[in-house]
């Protein structure tokens, strides 16, 4: 049985902290690096229901993409939702490590997750690591398909194929129009528009886009049809916790160690409820759409076996 230093280790081989944003607060925030690791959880949030579905697991070891404390903090009290998340892991041997930027950046990372849950063929970064001379590496992914979809089937697949959630899929741009090649980045996207325009994609797929900046990107491609896709930023991101699990489990299994690697499925997306419009405005077909029905999402873990192939159960 491994040391929880040793597991660190080789997750820091797949996501070096040096590769993360300047900002950012990766690596291990609470664990005895001595003690044993059997049994790890992975998931996109380190909030109390997942700390919490780590204790009953009887995990040793939580793997999360968003950080714990990302701005610092001058207290780790038990009356702070996040002092509360503190608490419980130490007092249940369980350690968190986080993996973030770094995550994104990686090959594979975050992006080609998403990437392969869409089944898109990954072309290159959308924004490559300088610092990779394979140009692997970088945020973000320019993909094509096989056979052109429309940005409507495009949708369609995206709200198939990704954990379900509140939101569903929003549509910005002609659901009709052909899309041959499409950028895709897991979590907030919007400071990406200018790399997407110099990709010269026919659609961005990605979280978190607001109205101010999307519809400034739109009007700018009014001469050249360019489709928005904003999935829920928790669902963009899951299927990375799939593709890590299945690392963790490669790096096991080379090392005998015969960890337990899970995936939780709960759904920490905050929202909750989608209530769809009564009534659709007049608009021009370039941004017709028909509204959704509200959506729900499993709320519980997925027990991954080595031999478990990557895939996401929605």
């Amino acid at each position: 049985m491994p040391r929880l230093s040793e597991v660190i280790a080789a997750l820091e081989t797949l996501w070096p902290a040096e590769r993360a944003e300047s900002w950012d607060a990766v690596g291990t925030v609470v664990g005895d690096p001595g003690q044993e690791v059997s049994r790890v959880l992975f998931a996109v949030d380190p909030v109390q229901e997942i700390v919490d579905e780590a204790v009953k697991l009887g995990a040793d070891l939580l793997v999360t993409h968003h950080p714990l404390y990302l701005r610092g903090t001058t207290t780790v009290a038990a009356s702070t939702f996040k002092g509360r998340v503190v608490h419980t892991l130490i007092k249940n041997d369980i350690a968190l490590h986080v993996a973030h930027t770094n995550a994104d950046r990686a090959d594979p990372g975050v992006s080609d997750a998403l990437a392969g849950a869409l089944d898109l063929r990954v072309v290159r970064p959308l924004v490559p690591d300088p610092t990779d001379p394979d140009g692997r590496r970088g945020l973000g992914r320019v993909c094509e398909f096989d056979h052109p979809l429309t940005v409507r089937e495009l949708a369609a697949r995206a709200a198939e194929r990704l954990p379900a959630t509140a939101q569903g899929i929003r549509v910005a741009g002609d659901p009709d129009a052909p899309v041959r090649t499409v950028a895709v980045s897991g979590g907030s996207g919007d400071s990406l528009f200018d790399d997407v325009r110099a990709a010269g994609v026919d659609a961005f797929l990605t979280a978190d886009l607001r109205h101010h900046p999307a519809s400034e990107f739109m009007a700018a491609h009014a001469h050249r049809p360019l489709a928005l896709l904003d999935a829920a930023h928790w669902a963009t991101e899951w299927p990375w916790c799939e593709l890590a699990a299945s690392q963790l489990d490669e790096i096991s299994d080379r090392h005998g160690w015969d960890l337990r690697v899970h995936v939780s499925t709960t759904v920490t997306d905050p929202w909750t409820a989608h209530a769809a419009s009564a009534t659709v405005l007049p608009t021009s077909a370039a941004h017709a759409s028909s509204p959704s029905s509200p959506t729900t999402a499993p709320a519980e873990s997925a027990s991954r076996a080595p031999s478990d192939p990557p895939g996401a159960p929605n």
